[in-house]
């Protein structure tokens, strides 16, 4: 049970749009604003800042949670995993290793496809990138420190979101690859290659759900975030 269940239940808590959700309580339609994205880029953009953040924590939440909870029912046969949540451990079943690393990334997959093609809002929502930061954290936490550089850097450079979210994305299955062969779990045959098909899934989705920018981006359009002048700056 535990295998179905919780692909099921990441789906679900994934399609959940906060987005549209925050932008309601102060009034606001945010699929007809801005980018009409209910994610948190938009949000922060048509609502503020501060209830952008808290969309994107909560779009983090939607595929952290989930995928910690596969980790702790869905476990190695004869490895303790340290992320475990205590309290799931009398519902925890183990199962061969190939089969435990396929459900765990299958269960973060179903939540950025909830949050991308939400069944709330016609499966339409967001890209995805804040979601899959969340899984990430749960499957790879190291990986997310780097992601988040690479991001940052891009983002000082170019002040487009879109633009730092597709390379991000991108080097998300090189640096997969890189991690596997930096442990040496290439070498002895024992590295995650779920995980590996897993990062380029999302890599794809992730830049396909940014078509519309990389068109915007291509014609010079795209929005770009400027620092504000500070008050007595000529």
């Amino acid at each position: 049970m535990q295998l179905w269940l919780c692909p099921f239940l990441a789906f679900l808590l994934g399609s959940i749009p906060f987005g549209l959700i925050i932008a309601r309580i102060k009034g606001v339609n945010i699929r007809e604003h801005g980018s009409g994205n209910i994610g948190a880029t938009n949000v922060l953009r048509v609502v503020g800042k501060k209830y952008g953040i808290t969309c994107l924590l909560l779009d983090a939440l939607k595929g952290l949670v989930p995928t910690v909870i596969a980790i702790s029912l869905i476990r190695f046969e004869g490895i303790h995993n340290p992320m475990t949540l205590t309290g799931l451990e009398p519902h925890a079943r183990d199962f061969p290793m190939l089969t435990a690393q396929v459900f765990q990334v299958l269960t973060g997959l179903c939540a950025i496809l909830g949050h991308n093609y939400s069944p709330w809002v016609g499966f339409k929502g967001g890209k995805g990138i804040a979601t899959s930061a969340g899984v990430l954290i749960a499957l790879m936490p190291a990986a997310i420190v780097i992601l988040a550089a690479v991001w940052g850097l891009a983002f000082i450079v170019s002040r487009y979101v879109s633009l730092a979210s597709i390379i991000a994305a991108a080097a998300l299955p090189l640096l997969t690859l890189w991690g596997s062969w930096f442990h040496g779990k290439i070498q002895d045959g024992t590295w995650n290659k779920p995980l590996f098909a897993f990062s380029i899934i999302i890599a794809v989705l992730a830049v396909w759900k940014h078509r519309s920018n990389i068109q915007r981006l291509l014609a010079g359009t795209e929005h770009r975030f400027t620092r504000k002048p500070k008050s007595g700056d000529v």
